[in-house]
């Protein structure tokens, strides 16, 4: 469903790569043309896999933009990252940034804007009892739909709800549910799809559950942003990543720690540098190769300046090959 169909290739693609093993939509704008039998291509913003062995899983290395920590303008931050190795930066929208500003540095350093995060769902949750504070919410992920698309990206992060003493479960998955509906002809409109992630906010739990949820809306312009780090809390990635299979349109990377969380609270359990934690990344990379997932995977982790990104950088190199 949903994102597996965002996978099926247009008409005219599926003509001229006939010979192509699987497409993904998980990269960005982007021209190139195919160097070898097993080497992925971006193609639009699809990344092509030719026949021949299966492609790695993660081949497009970003980072969040609140993780540069330098003071400098949005060019020279642009091409910083470009100069440390990554392919890409994800933004927040709506955002105070200014968007020919953004493009114009984009356009002169080759760096790709993957896709957004919405930056209104924590304070104006979908699940909230207000549906004035909903309604504000899904405003502002239609601006990161089409701010999204101006961008050149394909996807816009979304936490869809959050449970707590006020309110329910049900309450969340209902509510959230008929909100994300209303937003998914401007999806159709931009070609931007809402990506779900869940982030400690207490609503679906489980990796059956998440496949439930997405599979729900009956759209391929709904699929999951998976976040590696985030579920160790509750299971293991791989049983997510079999789960969610083709839903997943994208990939967060963090670490998470069990001793440091048993030693020095919950959330110091992500106080730890890619391989050094509990995540099995030998294992994580071949159930997404499992899947035939092969596209972004962006860092959310800790951020700093020059010397701490690079560091970033070379870490995920290593988890990008493990």
């Amino acid at each position: 469903m949903q994102r597996r169909d965002f996978l099926k290739n247009s008409a005219s693609t599926a003509a001229a790569f006939a010979a192509a093993a699987a497409v993904r939509t998980s990269g960005v704008a982007a021209s190139a043309a195919i160097s070898s039998a097993t080497t992925p291509v971006v193609s639009g913003a699809q990344v092509v896999m030719p026949a021949g062995p299966l492609a790695a899983p993660m081949v497009k290395k970003s980072l969040m933009w609140g993780m540069v920590k330098e003071d400098l303008s949005v060019m020279d931050k642009f091409k910083l990252l470009k100069d440390l190795g990554y392919d890409g930066v994800e933004l927040d929208s709506p955002d105070k940034l200014d968007m020919k500003e953004v493009l114009a540095a984009r356009d002169k350093t080759g760096l790709l804007i993957p896709g957004t995060v919405n930056s209104m769902h924590w304070k104006l949750p979908l699940s909230d009892p207000d549906p004035k504070k909903r309604e504000e919410c899904v405003k502002s992920i239609e601006k990161a739909l089409w701010d999204t698309k101006e961008y050149g990206g394909n996807t816009v992060l979304v936490v869809p709800g959050v449970v707590n003493a006020t309110v329910t479960y049900a309450e969340a998955y209902e509510r959230s549910q008929a909100e994300i509906r209303k937003l998914l002809p401007i999806a159709e409109k931009t070609g931007v799809k809402i990506a779900i992630e869940n982030v400690w906010n207490q609503f679906l739990l489980s990796p059956l559950e998440a496949a439930k949820y997405v599979d729900d809306f009956k759209h391929p312009m709904v699929g999951w942003y998976f976040d590696v780090g985030n579920v160790l809390r509750y299971s293991w990635p791989t049983s997510w990543i079999e789960a969610l299979n083709k839903r997943i349109l994208k990939l967060h990377l963090k670490e998470f720690s069990f001793k440091k969380q048993n030693d020095l609270g919950l959330w110091k359990g992500f106080d730890v540098e890619f391989m050094e934690g509990d995540n099995n990344w030998p294992e994580v990379n071949k159930a997404l190769q499992k899947i035939g997932y092969s596209g972004w995977a962006s860092a959310e982790v800790a951020g700093g300046d020059r010397k701490r990104l690079l560091t970033i950088r070379e870490k995920m190199d290593e988890v990008f090959k493990a």
